[in-house]
């Protein structure tokens, strides 16, 4: 797959950057990643399945379970459908797998995807079955809630996208980190049975009966991480942008254990506070996230954003894969080429490992506290300079 050069973009036109130190040209809209996905006939996600020897497999590309409300009301009891396809919650202490203590996998109800294992469960005494780690993070979307007037992590699947339950950051050593499951959302499989959800990745999409499936035209969603100072402000940034489904502040670059703002804030953890995009690529391309990252904060300071110093401040981009890594270098490298800015870029390209999703109180900063002091004069103006200057970029609504 090309990637397109914007060495002639950078010559022939520009525009401002939010530090004011530089300019530089609208790249071509056309992405070459973005073309890529478009191609595929079907959507697929990146997840671990059981293979024929009864492991864990390697990451792999697999269709989406997709289908239509009254198929899943033909697999699902009321109960079932209600939770994991509408939201809903099972009341506490009464599920079916609270209790269970046999060893094996908990894997979705809706399509055998495996979500957790024994080992990892605990007892919480919340009255919901609770993990704090999943078998396999590929395996787990998070996605944030704002229902009920409160902010929380919704987890689902990844592959059927069936509501699970939520992530909260309570949990114990060594993940600290608290899934807590409704029972209607998941089936126990024992360890001398796991075969029964084996799966050969060659196969047809699944539809967890061992049945095939029709997929629907559903858009595949990808994500990028991005770090460039507070994560307050990059998240506000790309919110705003048409195709841009989420943006999560977090943290990226250390360990499970170390995530949270307090150990951040100490230097030493190896994390950047970032923020997860979630996109669609037909709508908005990687490169185009890119421009506008490069745009809304300085590259050319090392470990610092203005007020802000300190390791978990630099700019980096956390690459998934190695097309993200050279989309990425061959943008840098024309920005340099060109003397975009007065100042060699110092943006570090990192492997993205993993991406932990900062305390709830982070998400929606700017949203939820537009009086805040650093809201007003430091976030703010970047949001306004996006919408100045990427308006065919920015939602309709301007939110």
């Amino acid at each position: 797959m090309p990637i397109q050069s914007i060495k002639t973009a950078l010559l022939t036109g520009m525009f401002a950057i939010g530090c004011g130190c530089a300019t530089f040209l609208d790249a071509s809209r056309a992405s070459a990643q973005a073309e890529g996905r478009a191609e595929r006939s079907e959507p697929s996600v990146r997840v671990r399945v059981i293979g024929p020897d009864g492991r864990l497999t390697e990451p792999m590309m697999v269709p989406k379970v997709v289908l239509s409300d009254a198929q899943w009301r033909q697999r699902l009891t009321p109960d079932q459908f209600r939770i994991t396809r509408r939201k809903g919650t099972e009341p506490a202490f009464c599920g079916g797998l609270l209790a269970n203590k046999e060893p094996g996998l908990y894997a979705c109800l809706c399509c055998d995807l495996p979500l957790f294992g024994s080992t990892t469960k605990f007892d919480s005494g919340t009255g919901w079955p609770s993990f704090n780690a999943p078998v396999a993070v590929e395996n787990i979307r998070e996605k944030l809630d704002r229902s009920m007037g409160m902010i929380r992590m919704e987890i689902l699947c990844m592959r059927c996208d069936a509501h699970l339950g939520h992530v909260f950051r309570d949990g114990p050593p060594p993940t600290g980190l608290r899934y807590c499951l409704n029972s209607d959302a998941m089936r126990f499989v024992a360890r001398n049975q796991i075969l029964t959800i084996a799966e050969d990745p060659t196969a047809a999409t699944r539809t967890g009966r061992g049945e095939a499936t029709l997929v629907s035209a559903r858009k595949e969603t990808a994500e990028a991480v991005f770090a460039g100072g507070c994560f307050w402000c990059v998240e506000a940034v790309f919110r705003q942008l048409d195709g841009v489904v989420e943006a999560i502040s977090g943290y990226s670059g250390g360990t499970a254990r170390t995530a949270n703002y307090k150990a951040v804030m100490t230097k030493r953890t190896g994390h950047a506070e970032a923020v997860k995009i979630v996109y669609d690529p037909e709508k908005i391309s990687y490169e185009q996230l890119l421009r506008v990252h490069f745009a809304t904060h300085d590259p050319t300071t090392l470990n610092r954003q203005g007020p802000d110093i300190g390791p978990q401040y630099r700019s980096s981009i956390f690459f998934a894969d190695q097309q993200e890594k050279k989309i990425a270098e061959a943008f840098i490298a024309d920005l340099n080429e060109a003397k975009v800015f007065p100042r060699p870029i110092v943006t570090k390209l990192e492997p993205l490992k993993a991406f932990y999703p900062a305390e709830d109180y982070h998400q929606d900063f700017v949203v939820c506290n537009p009086q805040h002091p650093y809201v007003l004069n430091v976030a703010l103006p970047k949001v306004d300079q996006v919408r100045r200057q990427f308006s065919d970029l920015v939602k309709p609504d301007g939110q």
